[in-house]
């Protein structure tokens, strides 16, 4: 079983985030040091008030402190993207990893960022389906001819042929039965997202994995995102990232996804969803989700916007030594 960290890479309106950076860092070198072996990306646009920090420039700059992890988006916006834009930044990305890079994709749901792309949403998953196919026959080498409903290439080949032959692996993520079903068919894993609670995840991983035997398709990694706080002590843990969460929440809420932060507590926003307390409480946990899912590589946030540098050390530490 592995463990990686999903950086956060938003801070509130007002913070200096260039004093930011030094801290993330130091987060990648103790989580690299604590036995991480994966470094997830967060990816939107548009997101004042809220500033963000943008994933291709974001895993370039940790690389170096990220060696020997893999590295990836979680998730990247593809169908706001350029495929061959995609693909060329992917081989480049696998080159400077060592092989380590994965593609993390997904489809969006921010209208703001749709129609500044000048891109429909209810083109998105078509958009996707088709990215895919055409940076497969990229990465595969040569000269490709392709002609799809949104993106055509004649005869050009890619400019660096990625580290494996048929480039990185790509991970979708998908919150419905049908983005499931998708990430089976051309997909080498299913990335669960960290807002679904255990209860709405088991019916779909059971749909994941009969689509997968339907295909007689074999994957090897099960990854799923968490948000994850490990305290000193179990009373308290919750108290103590409950601020930082709750921000969070409430900017998916604003930027028109689904959420249930206006209709329950945060007690009941937590439960099932989120992975909060000390070590003996966060390691059963992590056993209960492997257990009923099969997950076998859990990517956790441990810092989210307003979250102090000092507890987000602590927790990754702690988290390190669960793993150990």
């Amino acid at each position: 079983m592995k463990v990686g960290m999903f950086i956060n890479t938003q801070f509130p309106e007002g913070d200096n985030v260039a004093a930011r950076v030094p801290e993330l860092v130091e987060q990648v070198r103790v989580a690299r040091e604590s036995g991480f072996s994966s470094l997830l990306f967060p990816h939107h646009y548009l997101t004042a008030p809220l500033q963000m920090l943008q994933i291709a420039p974001m895993m370039a700059y940790l690389l170096r402190e990220a060696e020997g992890m893999t590295i990836g988006g979680n998730i990247l916006l593809l169908p706001l993207l350029n495929p061959v834009h995609v693909a060329e930044e992917a081989a480049t990305m696998d080159v400077l990893s060592g092989g380590n890079f994965i593609l993390g994709v997904g489809l969006g749901y921010r209208t703001g960022e749709f129609g500044a792309f000048g891109v429909s949403l209810k083109e998105r998953a078509a958009r996707l389906t088709e990215s895919i196919q055409l940076m497969r026959l990229l990465w595969a080498g040569g000269k490709v001819t392709f002609k799809g409903k949104f993106y055509s290439v004649e005869n050009e080949g890619i400019s660096l042929s990625p580290t494996r032959p048929a480039g990185p692996p790509v991970w979708i993520a998908g919150l419905v039965e049908a983005a499931v079903r998708r990430a089976a068919r051309i997909g080498d894993a299913w990335l669960i997202a960290n807002a679904t609670t255990l209860g709405a995840t088991l019916p779909l991983m059971k749909i994941y994995r009969e689509e997968l035997a339907t295909l007689g398709k074999t994957v090897t990694e099960f990854p799923m995102a968490r948000e994850c706080y490990v305290g000193a002590n179990h009373a308290t843990a919750m108290a103590e990232c409950r601020a930082a969460l709750e921000y969070k929440y409430n900017s998916y809420a604003a930027w028109g996804m689904e959420s249930p932060t206006a209709t329950m507590s945060f007690e009941e926003l937590a439960r099932d969803r989120f992975i909060i307390g000390d070590k003996v409480f966060v390691k059963e946990e992590i056993a209960r989700w492997r257990e009923a899912l099969g997950v076998n590589h859990f990517s956790m946030r441990v810092q989210w916007p307003g979250l102090e540098q000092e507890k987000a050390l602590a927790s990754i530490r702690r988290l390190g030594e669960i793993f150990a």
